[in-house]
């Protein structure tokens, strides 16, 4: 197949995708959906749908990262990650001592539930702390070329 270089049909053809990708979404949330009602959440969560819908959206997430750091105005990394870092740091706190205070398990599921909590959130932090750096050290390299 030929590779298209005109940009009319390039930008339409990404249309095309995107549509194609919202009827695919819309399917497999009808599916997950009608399992959610016919078998509960067990159900759901069995159905091999419910892997590839969480895997497209956590893909979709770091693309869409990827495009807001892009797009934002240039501030500083490392505000931004320090910034990011106590937000997440309180919110796992937060609820690691709540899950150990109104849970049944005690402190183990407390530290458990901040620990997840907390290095599930580190690594977009992470990774838009590293796509942060690379567009300011971009913006450097083109200054001194320039």
């Amino acid at each position: 197949m030929e590779r298209i270089k005109d940009e009319r049909l390039q930008l339409r053809n990404l249309k095309n995708i995107r549509i194609v990708y919202i009827i695919q979404t819309f399917g497999i949330l009808a599916i997950l959906a009608y399992d959610l009602v016919t078998k509960g959440m067990d159900g759901m969560t069995e159905n091999p749908l419910w892997a590839v819908f969480m895997i497209s959206a956590v893909v979709n997430a770091y693309l869409m990262m990827n495009i807001s750091v892009d797009h934002e105005k240039q501030k500083s990394p490392q505000k931004g990650l320090y910034i990011s870092l106590a937000v997440v740091s309180i919110i796992a706190i937060t609820s690691g001592v709540l899950v150990a205070l109104i849970g049944t398990n005690g402190i183990g599921s407390g530290f458990l539930i901040g620990g997840i909590i907390f290095v599930c959130s580190l690594v977009p932090v992470i990774y838009i702390y590293v796509l942060r750096k690379r567009k300011i050290d971009e913006a450097d390299e083109e200054e001194l070329s320039s």
